[in-house]
């Protein structure tokens, strides 16, 4: 009789084990690291689709301000480098990837502000109505990308703060000791100064 009662005792305590790491928050690290890395993905679709309707903005600006080339071709060459850094999901525990990252976009950030600012210059390029839904969609592509931005940053507060508090702790130096924070946005150097751009 002792060995049905014996195999009904171990699958009693298998379940009981099962049902405290589950709700001791084994889970918890790899839940939040996934929700960060969507975020991530978030953050680099906005910023591609910048870069997607970079094209299409200088080539209308281009055919109103032509002697606008130096401010043309900043955008195109800042465009450019800003496409080439990437990040994957994998680099994000390194803060210089991170930095590489967002100094490319600050780049690209800057030439897009001269670009639109050249638009005060051109009555007839801040009438037309191409010009006009293109500053619309980035408008809104900005936002999209400060919301982004936003939602990273706190995923990562979360997952960050896991791996560092009870009981995340326990886990993050047994079972997930490979996981390592997470790099954070950091505002750029720039971003105390109110920009200059006008419409």
């Amino acid at each position: 009789m002792t060995g049905p009662i014996s195999r009904i005792g171990n699958v009693f305590a298998v379940v009981l084990l099962g049902l405290a790491v589950s709700a001791c928050g084994y889970n918890t690290i790899p839940t939040q690291e996934e929700q960060a890395k969507a975020k991530w993905a978030d953050v680099q679709n906005n910023y591609q689709r910048r870069a997607d309707l970079i094209p299409n903005l200088v080539a209308t600006v281009q055919g109103y301000a032509k002697q606008e080339k130096d401010v043309l071709t900043a955008v195109v060459e800042a465009r450019a480098k800003a496409t080439q850094v990437k990040i994957d999901a994998s680099q994000l525990t390194d803060p210089e990837k991170l930095k590489q990252f967002q100094d490319a976009q600050n780049q690209l950030s800057g030439a897009l502000g001269r670009l639109l600012a050249v638009s005060e210059r051109y009555p007839e390029l801040k009438s037309n109505q191409n010009f006009l839904a293109l500053q619309s969609q980035l408008e809104g592509t900005e936002n999209r990308i400060a919301v982004a931005r936003r939602d990273y940053i706190e995923s990562v507060r979360v997952y960050n703060t896991t791996l560092k508090t009870f009981p995340g702790l326990l886990w993050a130096s047994t079972l997930f000791r490979s996981n390592k924070p997470m790099a954070e946005f950091a505002a750029g150097e720039t971003a105390q100064t109110p920009p200059q751009v006008k419409f």
